[in-house]
């Protein structure tokens, strides 16, 4: 009995490490990392990326080179047939500074839907020390990731809730045409302090890299 009983507590241990697993994968985990720095956004000379995918012409304006390290607070997949969701199949939000360390100390409850990043605070004495939603709003933003490489377009799939990552790449504006007379136009903020449409970042990747 008492072999039988520790092989049956055995398969149980096997059983909840492996559920435990398959969650932290499949939808991430809350966690906060003190002392991410703010995004390095850096001026470059005009850089052009012509290029054809998914049956369009395609024009990538890249206007600044960006560097981001962020702990992803939430991750929205997107699998619509439109251009935008074929570019872009994930959106990241991505906090740091006071948000990234306070962030299970507030239970942020963040979410992602129609290319918008949400946030909710239930406990709110932690307002001072964040800056209130500006302050918010200034340590936290809502990615649009971009990229026609196929290695790059892994990485960013493999993006999870509760992961460190730097990425870096360019903020870009795109424009795209295709034989049907379809046109499409998609452009990011360029500052941190902007709320509202328009403020997400549109990043061509270029790398995704795991921090710990």
């Amino acid at each position: 009995m008492y072999e039988n009983g520790s092989k049956g507590k055995l398969i149980f241990i096997v059983a909840a490490a492996l559920a435990i697993a398959f969650f932290v994968w499949k939808g991430g985990r809350t966690r906060a990392i003190a002392g991410i720095p703010d995004p390095v956004q850096t001026d470059i000379e005009d850089k052009m990326i012509d290029t054809v995918f998914d049956g369009y012409n395609l024009h990538i304006n890249c206007r600044y080179s960006y560097d981001i390290e962020g702990l992803a607070v939430s991750v929205h997949s997107y699998n619509g047939g439109s251009l935008g969701d074929t570019l872009a199949r994930r959106d990241v939000a991505l906090a740091w500074g006071q948000v990234a360390a306070y962030n299970k100390a507030v239970d942020f409850k963040w979410r992602q839907s129609g290319r918008w990043y949400f946030y909710k605070y239930p406990d709110s004495s932690y307002m001072e020390k964040l800056g209130g939603p500006q302050g918010i709003s200034e340590h936290s933003s809502n990615n649009h990731l971009v990229a026609t490489d196929a290695s790059v377009r892994k990485k960013i799939k493999k993006i999870r809730k509760g992961d460190h990552i730097r990425i870096k790449g360019y903020l870009v504006d795109i424009t795209a045409e295709n034989d049907k007379g379809y046109h499409f136009n998609w452009g990011s903020s360029y500052t941190r302090s902007d709320t509202g449409d328009h403020s997400c970042e549109v990043i061509y990747v270029t790398d995704v890299m795991w921090l710990d």
